[in-house]
């Protein structure tokens, strides 16, 4: 029933956003009684914030899985932006709301995306250490992650099979990426993976 009624918050979440959330959406569309909404949760932010905690361990974990798992920095920009996207894919509509009130201080989303952001940042500089690099200055780690928020937002929206918008979105996180924390030799290597940096029919390509 926990689980239901989380499940209904996250549906009435991507239609109205914080702001137009309530208890009575919430029961109306997981079919309960208030009754039973409150022998769970004290009132609707609760099962937002489930929500919001179940979203942003997916990311933080599935990011350090991802670049665990890497050697170099190169295939930690590659596994990293691809843990990013698979993430933000799985959001779905309530992507939308997550990311318009990314800077909403009325919002409990906007204190879940600092918190988040602290967990990034510190997963980037352990494993750059532990790879022997030298981690990037904070300011720098920062255009970083909001990038990948930017467009990961704009992948996710994508319409369904939109191939070209994913290699977009893909091929410009990763020259980010190695602009800020690779060197030139990465970028060399970087080449080498077909479609990371230009796919085919970009400008410029």
């Amino acid at each position: 029933m926990r689980a239901r009624i989380v499940a209904a918050t996250a549906e009435v979440f991507a239609e109205q956003g914080y702001h137009g959330l309530s208890v009575a959406l919430i029961i109306g569309r997981a079919g309960i009684a208030r009754p039973t909404f409150y022998r769970y949760f004290a009132n609707a932010d609760e099962p937002l914030h489930v929500l919001l905690n179940e979203s942003d361990m997916a990311l933080v974990d599935g990011l350090q899985v991802a670049i665990d798992a890497a050697d170099n920095k190169v295939a930690m920009v590659v596994a990293g932006i691809d843990a990013y996207l698979q993430w933000a894919r799985d959001r779905g509509p309530a992507l939308r709301p997550l990311y318009a009130e990314l800077y909403d201080p009325s919002s409990p989303v906007s204190a879940h995306r600092v918190r988040t952001l602290d967990m990034l940042r510190a997963q980037l500089i352990g494993r750059l250490n532990a790879l022997g690099r030298t981690p990037p200055q904070s300011i720098d780690l920062d255009v970083l992650l909001n990038v990948f928020e930017y467009v990961g937002f704009r992948v996710a929206l994508a319409a369904p099979g939109d191939d070209a918008g994913i290699a977009w979105g893909r091929a410009t996180m990763a020259r980010v990426a190695l602009a800020i924390l690779g060197t030139p030799e990465d970028l060399q290597v970087a080449a080498a993976f077909p479609g990371l940096l230009a796919p085919a029919g970009m400008v410029g390509a």
